[in-house]
C-alpha cells in the first residue's frame, strides 16, 4: 500500500476526536434515559403531554439537516453562494429549535410541570434536565454555526475550499439533531 493510499484511508484526528465525543455524548444520555424509566417504574409518576413547542422544535431540527446536507454538498462542489444560502438557512434554523426549546419549556412551567422536589415532580426534572442538556450541546452546534456564517458573510473570495471542518460541524449537526428525535421520541412514548 502506498504512502499516499494510506493517508486517504486514515481518519482526520479531528473527526477521530469528534466521534469519541459523540460516543461519551450517548453513553450520557442512555445513561439519562434508562435512570428515567427505572424511576418511572418506581410509581408516583407526573404524566406529561408533549409540549406543541416540541413538536415543532422536531420538525425544525429535521429540516436543519437537510440544510446542513446541501451547505457541505455545495461547499464541496465549491459553490460559494449556494454554500453561503444553506449554512445561513441551516443557522437561523438552528437558533429557530432553540427558541421553540423555550416555548415548550414554557408550555411545561405552565402545565404545572415544574422542577419541584416532591416524588411527581422527578418526571419533571427528568425532562427539564434532560432537554436542558441537549440544548446545551445544541448551543455549541448553534455558536459554530454561526461562526461559520460570519466567517462566510466576511469573505468576499476565498482560495481555499477545504470542506473538512464543516464536515465535522456537519457530523456534530446531525448528530445533535438525532439525539433530539431519539429524546423527542422517548418522551413522546413514555408520557403517559
Amino acid at each position: 500500500m502506498s504512502t499516499l493510499s494510506a493517508q486517504r484511508q486514515r481518519i482526520h484526528p479531528h473527526k477521530l476526536l469528534m466521534w469519541i465525543a459523540i460516543a461519551s455524548i450517548c453513553m450520557m444520555f442512555g445513561g439519562w434515559t434508562s435512570a428515567f424509566l427505572v424511576r418511572k417504574a418506581q410509581g408516583n409518576w407526573l404524566l406529561f403531554t408533549m409540549p406543541v413547542g416540541f413538536w415543532i422544535s422536531t420538525a425544525v431540527v429535521m429540516i436543519s439537516s437537510v440544510t446542513m446536507h446541501f451547505s457541505v454538498k455545495a461547499l464541496q462542489q465549491r459553490n460559494m453562494q449556494a454554500y453561503k444560502q444553506w449554512i445561513t438557512l441551516t443557522a437561523f434554523l438552528g437558533v429557530s429549535f432553540m427558541i421553540l426549546q423555550f416555548w415548550g419549556f414554557y408550555e411545561m412551567h405552565h402545565a404545572g410541570i415544574t422542577l419541584a422536589s416532591n416524588a411527581e415532580g422527578v418526571s419533571g426534572s427528568f425532562i427539564y434536565v434532560i432537554s436542558s442538556v441537549h440544548l446545551a450541546h445544541m448551543l455549541g452546534g448553534v455558536i459554530a454555526l454561526l461562526i461559520v456564517f460570519i466567517r462566510v458573510r466576511m469573505r468576499r473570495h476565498t482560495k481555499v475550499y477545504s470542506s473538512t471542518g464543516l464536515e465535522i460541524l456537519s457530523t456534530y449537526w446531525h448528530f445533535v439533531d438525532i439525539l433530539w428525535i431519539y429524546l423527542f421520541l422517548f418522551f413522546f412514548i413514555n408520557q403517559k
